[in-house]
């Protein structure tokens, strides 16, 4: 039976945790990926309890900010559901997502299949491009003293999970690393129908950031 105040406590554990952390990936994103997953929840046949807890505790622990350590997340998240007595099924299944929602570089496989994982995916895909997407996007590039943009150097769309851990490319880059390549891989159709305005938007701003660039506008 599933405590009636799991998620609250949740919420409140994960605003905790996450007081200080870095402004794309602080208690806001996750609010957002929470309020996207029960969107798209709401066209699919799924655990909707699953998809809560998923999308609160997807990043607890995001392995960028922990020297690359992906176990810290997924611990950090069973830790936490033990101590309220969740069942071993449910905390399995989030810890799966967890283990599994991120890009990666995009030649990542998963190791695990759920319409769960498909919406958290889908839900934390999309707020990774559209305007948010470009805001976060920078705010990481700054908080890494990356360059803007250097058009001498090209970016690497097939890069291996370890290059793409790795990579300090200028933030423009990433357009094409990752933020344009999520339209074609969103999970559900709601994901999908959300993601194509997004991306229109993100290709609007390229145009834009170009043209200035260039000293056209």
């Amino acid at each position: 039976m599933i405590n009636p105040d799991l998620i609250s406590k949740t919420i409140l554990f994960v605003k905790e945790k996450l007081e200080n952390a870095e402004g794309g990936h602080d208690w806001f994103h996750i609010e957002r990926v929470f309020k996207n997953s029960v969107l798209i929840s709401k066209n699919e046949v799924c655990d909707v309890t699953v998809v809560k807890l998923g999308a609160l505790l997807h990043d607890i622990a995001d392995s960028k900010f922990h020297d690359g350590d992906e176990t810290v997340g997924p611990r950090i998240a069973r830790d936490f559901l033990e101590s309220e007595n969740v069942d071993e099924e449910i905390i399995a299944h989030v810890v799966n997502i967890i283990e599994n929602i991120s890009y990666k570089g995009g030649s990542f496989e998963k190791k695990f299949s759920s319409i769960e994982l498909d919406v958290v995916q889908d839900a934390d895909r999309l707020d990774a491009i559209g305007a948010i997407g470009i805001a976060r996007t920078f705010n990481y590039g700054g908080f890494k003293n990356r360059a803007l943009y250097d058009p001498k150097i090209a970016p690497n769309s097939s890069m291996t999970k370890e290059e793409y851990k790795k990579n300090d490319s200028p933030t423009l880059n990433h357009f094409y690393e990752k933020l344009l390549l999520l339209k074609d891989k969103m999970n559900t159709e709601t994901g999908k129908q959300i993601a194509q305005e997004r991306h229109r938007y993100m290709e609007g701003f390229l145009s834009q950031f170009y043209a200035e660039w260039e000293g056209e506008k």
